[in-house]
């Protein structure tokens, strides 16, 4: 394996723009106004009796715009993320956004005269356009809450102005925060990353410290960030319930992830049936940790009291080795993020936290964002994000519209990643005690990845009943605590400042109810995983054919094809059934 010498560093954005100044970022503005104004002399040709070469056409036309829109955004978000406090990102941000709403008014018209056809006559036309087949079927799923044109327009306008910007303004807030926190009588400032690295110390002191400093910060900007969320929560209802009568507030997220209401209902109840299972490692874990009680701040701390670090070049080669090891075609894959320099990875006041994975369209390579300090679990998340590329890479043959899998398939590959990686860890490791520790990261990792996100989204649907009906901050912050309470039961003490926890969730702002698509895709991939040990390398074929799909199926087609039936309580609780089989390992590994 040619081992990679790579330092941490800014992304490239070149693949996309060399500055927004350029002449060319300009020009592909202009000539993504000229192309939307064009469109619209579309409109008196579309009929039921249009012939099928001028549809294509017009299908062909409106991917040129969608692809040139699609790249002048993600330099745009791309940049916005390197640095939230930037004022003329911000600027720009705004204006690329405005254009891109502004030309999604005027070929509006397309999709809505796409929905007033009856099936037969769709029908004409999905026949002569294969290549666009789910993606034509995808439109008319929401036919049934679809408004008028006007009224389609003013919420487009409106979203720029209204929800947009709260979002945006969250970002701001919530990235320029600065941390105090002392550390061998040393008083730092910390990012969010920074701080919660100690969130994963071996001592318990320092993770309650961080947590409290965390959730101190947050909690004094609690009410304006709470009055943000109601804000973005009363949008969302006024839109999609009281204007487009979806069923609840989280059938317009199904909808549009193609999941039905019932498949999500029930992925959402068995993880709540299973709470039992992760109260049990708990348990288990607050023996290991000799802890007389085991507290929420206690939840990510190691076993091992070792604070070793891995340098980035280190963690890098170690993800190439354990991709390599499953399949060279995905290691490749993953490792064209690295070499094109597609990644950004330092650590820099301002840039937005966490990590994600942004595929600006076919035929670019992925742009993966992660602040890496070294931790075992930024290797972790560095296999997750470039799972997420590869996945996007894999579908790379497929359109604009159907390249990206829906929400919950979009973490098959991320998630798979990940247990690539650990039990390739697993495989090299003779050490009782490091396997021991391995596993329960991966179980730390199970817990956050499924039972968080399934409580998290439990917490959403119950939030999107109460602020409609009149429910304030206070009653937010105890319906968060009582959910706690339900997941942990007596396992876990829940120290008071977690209450504060649900305001410093990124997802349930910007993107409501997108969060059990962790839970969805991790169970999933724990099923998938199952599979390829059983089967071996003749499973590559499966995997590749399921994840190859990217969004060009329903994810029930592309599930069957795995042998999957998402409707089948057996299809969840068999993932669970993996994790119990996991704990009964390490429960022997601690007899050994």
């Amino acid at each position: 394996m040619e081992q990679l010498n790579v330092q941490q560093k800014k992304w490239d954005l070149t693949d996309l723009y060399d500055s927004h100044k350029t002449e060319r970022f300009i020009q592909e503005q202009e000539k993504a106004e000229q192309l939307s104004i064009a469109f619209e002399s579309y409109r008196p040709k579309l009929t039921a009796d249009i012939s099928i070469a001028q549809f294509q056409e017009i299908l062909k036309k409106y991917e040129e715009l969608i692809v040139l829109e699609s790249r002048l955004m993600a330099y745009t978000e791309l940049k916005f993320s390197e640095d939230t406090q930037n004022d003329e990102t911000m600027t720009l941000y705004a204006q690329i956004e405005s254009l891109v709403t502004e030309n999604g008014n005027r070929t509006l018209f397309f999709n809505l005269w796409w929905k007033t056809l009856t099936d037969e006559e769709a029908e004409r036309f999905i026949r002569h356009c294969p290549d666009y087949e789910y993606f034509l079927r995808e439109i008319r799923h929401t036919k049934p809450y679809t408004l008028t044109e006007t009224s389609e327009q003013i919420i487009n306008l409106k979203n720029v102005t209204g929800v947009s910007a709260l979002v945006n303004l969250y970002e701001m807030i919530t990235n320029r925060y600065q941390f105090s926190f002392s550390v061998d009588g040393e008083e730092k400032k910390l990012t969010r990353d920074s701080l919660m690295m100690y969130a994963h110390s071996p001592s318990a002191e320092l993770r309650k410290t961080a947590y409290q400093e965390l959730y101190r910060v947050y909690g004094n900007d609690g009410k304006i960030l709470g009055q943000l969320y109601q804000n973005i929560v009363r949008d969302w209802y006024y839109e999609n319930i009281h204007l487009r009568k979806y069923p609840s507030a989280i059938s317009a997220r199904n909808i549009s992830n193609d999941i039905p209401d019932p498949v999500v209902d029930l992925l959402l109840q068995t993880c709540k049936k299973n709470t039992g299972l992760f109260q049990e490692y708990f348990r288990i874990k607050q023996q290991l940790l000799k802890l007389d009680e085991f507290h929420r701040y206690d939840i990510y701390a190691p076993i091992a009291s070792s604070d070793q670090k891995t340098s980035y070049t280190e963690a890098v080669n170690i993800v190439q080795e354990a991709f390599l090891d499953f399949d060279p075609r995905f290691a490749d894959a993953a490792m064209s993020v690295i070499r094109e320099d597609h990644i950004d990875s330092e650590i820099r006041h301002g840039k937005r936290s966490g990590a994600f994975c942004l595929t600006a369209g076919p035929q670019l390579t992925p742009w993966v964002l992660q602040n890496f300090q070294g931790k075992a679990t930024d290797i972790s998340t560095m296999a997750h994000e470039l799972g997420h590329a590869v996945h996007s890479l894999s579908a790379n043959d497929k359109n604009i519209f159907e390249q990206q899998a829906c929400l919950p398939l979009a973490e098959t590959a991320s998630t798979f990643a990940e247990m690539v990686l650990t039990d390739f860890l697993l495989k090299k490791e003779s050490n009782p005690e490091i396997r021991r520790d391995l596993l329960l990261k991966q179980m730390d990792d199970n817990y956050a990845t499924i039972q968080r996100q399934a409580y998290f989204a439990l917490f959403e649907q119950q939030a999107h009943q109460m602020i409609p009906q009149g429910a304030g901050f206070e009653e937010l912050n105890q319906a968060y605590k009582e959910n706690l309470l339900s997941q942990f039961g007596e396992a876990v003490v829940l120290d008071d400042e977690f209450r504060w926890e649900w305001i410093s969730i990124p997802h349930i702002y910007a993107t409501p109810f997108y969060v059990y698509a962790y839970s969805f895709g991790q169970l999933l991939v724990l099923s998938l995983y199952q599979k390829y040990k059983e089967e071996g390398k003749d499973f590559l074929p499966k995997y590749w054919q399921i994840i190859a799909a990217g969004g060009s199926e329903s994810p029930q087609s592309i599930l069957q094809k795995g042998g999957f039936n998402f409707y089948e309580e057996s299809f969840w609780q068999g993932g669970f059934d993996v994790l119990q089989e996991r704990l009964k390992v390490l429960k022997e590994s601690m007899r050994e």
